[in-house]
This record gives C-alpha cells, sequence and structure tokens, in this order.
C-alpha cells in the first residue's frame, strides 16, 4: 500500500462515514442553517427596508424644514417690516406732538411776551403820569406864586370847562 493510493476498504469506510455524515447534516443541520441565513436574510432586508424608509423620512424632513426656514425667513421680513412702520409712525407721532409742544411754548412765550409789555408800558405811563403831574405841580406853584398870572390861569381854566360843558 502507498500513500498516495487508498486502499479500497479505506476507500469503502470513508464514503459510508461521510454518507452518515451528510445524511446526518442534511436532517439535523443543513435546515438549522438554512434557517441562520435565512433569517440572517429577511433581518438584512428589514434593515434595508427600515434604512429606505428612514432615507424617505429625511428627505421628507429636509423639504419640510427648508418650507418651514422659508416660512420664517418671510414672517421675519414681515415682521422686519412692520418693526420699520410703527417706528416710522412713532418717530412721526413724536415729532408731532414736539411741533405741538414747542408750538404750545411759542404761543406761552408770546403770551407772556406781550402782558409784560403791556404792563411795563403800564408802568410807563403811570410814572409819566406822576411825574407829569409832580412837573405840573411845580410849574403851577411857580406861576401861582405870582397875583397876576393866578388870575389868567383861573380864568383860563374856568373858560375851557364851560367850553367842554357846552
Amino acid at each position: 500500500m502507498s500513500l498516495l493510493t487508498p486502499d479500497t476498504g479505506l476507500l469503502f469506510w470513508m464514503i459510508l462515514s461521510f454518507g452518515i455524515v451528510f445524511v446526518i447534516l442534511s436532517k439535523y443541520g443543513f435546515p438549522v442553517i438554512i434557517k441562520a441565513v435565512e433569517q440572517r436574510k429577511a433581518y438584512i432586508d428589514n434593515s434595508l427596508e427600515t434604512a429606505r424608509q428612514a432615507n424617505e423620512q429625511l428627505a421628507n424632513i429636509k423639504v419640510e424644514g427648508d418650507k418651514l426656514l422659508a416660512q420664517a425667513k418671510e414672517q421675519q421680513n414681515a415682521i422686519l417690516k412692520e418693526a420699520l412702520a410703527e417706528k416710522e409712525q412713532i418717530i412721526g407721532e413724536a415729532r408731532q406732538k414736539a411741533a405741538a409742544e414747542a408750538r404750545l411754548q411759542l404761543e406761552e412765550a408770546t403770551r407772556r411776551i406781550r402782558e409784560e409789555k403791556e404792563k411795563a408800558i403800564r408802568e410807563v405811563r403811570s410814572e409819566i403820569t406822576d411825574l407829569s403831574i409832580a412837573i405840573a405841580e411845580k410849574v403851577m406853584k411857580e406861576k401861582i406864586g405870582r397875583d397876576k398870572e393866578q388870575q389868567n390861569i383861573i380864568d383860563r381854566l374856568l373858560d375851557e370847562v364851560s367850553f367842554s360843558k357846552s
């Protein structure tokens, strides 16, 4: 017997043992292995389907996010426009109030100036009247001190009074 050529008896027992192992494996081992492979295939298919759905959802979420972002930008622009309009309105109202207040203050200042002017004129007239009376008294005392002139002044005053009554 040589090492490279097997003996027929050995060949018989090897085929018989291979057949027994093959029958045992085909009855008990292969179904378990096939079942495990099919479960693994189903798990992978489910995972791929879940990943595909997740990708679709992600794409939908991205589209919705873009829409929300566009809406937010539109709202932001609208709010900014409203804020600018309100700012202009507030500034306009403040200017109107300031102009009205300035006009009222100007009118009040004008009124006070007019009152002060009238008061000053009255005071000046009063002083002028007092000075005129004082001067007239002095002049009259000086002229009345002379007898002949006294008589002339009295006559003239009586004539003026009689003319004004007529």
